[in-house]
């Protein structure tokens, strides 16, 4: 499947949702901004999707980004945040959203399983309490919180504080 069609709009991804689940398959959601894709990214993604037979991606939007880490991000665009999540095997359906946070995504879609990253505890995950309201459960994957965006691109020299 290519990339480009891996990417698709919520009502879409709630269509397929319902044949994977006619199907006997489980879906896990996990959730980012994923600017400056990193192997912490990759390792996250690829620890959701161990945990379902279907991995779908919601990709905060450039106005969602924004709003949660400053005017200064994202540095990458979202349709090609999207793209490169989608690249990735472990994918398999990305959207873009444009809320704070997940919620109406997981009202509509009702995934098996919300992970998301070490930087949560399954105590901590805020959309917690939507996903157990109809029997879902939370989840958290991927290795320690050692890499960040902000911290490559400081590297990079295109966050504050480069050197």
């Amino acid at each position: 499947m290519s990339t480009t069609v891996k990417v698709q709009l919520l009502a879409r991804v709630v269509e397929e949702r319902e044949r994977w689940r006619e199907e006997g398959q489980t879906v896990a959601l996990a959730n980012g901004v994923f600017d400056l894709l990193h192997v912490g990214h990759v390792r996250y993604l690829e620890g959701a999707k161990e945990l379902a037979d279907r991995l779908v991606v919601a990709v905060n939007s450039d106005a969602s980004t924004r709003a949660y880490k400053g005017p200064g991000r994202p540095h990458i665009p979202e349709a090609e945040r999207a793209e490169l999540v989608a690249a990735l095997a472990c994918t398999d359906r990305v959207l873009i959203f444009d809320e704070p946070d997940v919620r109406s995504i997981i009202r509509a879609l009702k995934p098996d399983v919300h992970v998301k990253g070490t930087d949560y505890t399954p105590e901590s995950i805020p959309e917690a309490d939507e996903v157990r309201a109809y029997g879902g459960r939370v989840a958290v994957a991927g290795d320690p919180k050692n890499h960040s965006t902000t911290e490559l691109a400081r590297k990079l020299g295109a966050e504050p504080g480069a050197s």
